[in-house]
């Protein structure tokens, strides 16, 4: 059996751009991709800090060293620059693999520079 599981997560992320008319879904600095194992084309969640909206849609690669989080075409209703998002990926793993598995957390500030790393989540208190 395989289960559905965090694969890498870009905490509180800055929205750079909102392009209506651009080609392609969600453009992300090719650094970040590369800090939490995203790759281009592949499906995200984005949840709105900000105003709450939840959706579906893909990568696209930004420029490298830029900071840029830029969503495109009809996530451009969803997200606006100064938005504050979280775009998480999942993965199906299966037992065996989630033995060894550990998700990628790259925690943003302001500028979507590189605040922390992490592959766990504190525990919550009540």
């Amino acid at each position: 059996m395989q289960s559905i599981f965090l694969k890498a997560k870009l905490h509180q992320a800055r929205v750079t751009h909102a392009e209506l008319e651009y080609d392609g879904s969600c453009a992300i600095d090719q650094d970040l991709l590369a800090l939490t194992g995203l790759r281009e084309f592949e499906q995200i969640q984005v949840y709105n800090i900000t105003n709450g909206e939840r959706f579906t849609t893909y990568i696209i690669e930004g420029e490298a060293g830029s900071g840029i989080i830029s969503m495109n075409g009809a996530a451009a209703h969803k997200a606006k620059p100064g938005d504050r998002v979280i775009i998480c990926a999942y993965g199906n793993y299966t037992e065996q693999e989630l033995a060894s598995h550990k998700p990628r957390l790259v925690y943003l500030g302001e500028g979507n520079e590189v605040v922390k790393q992490a592959n766990t989540i504190p525990v919550q208190a009540a």
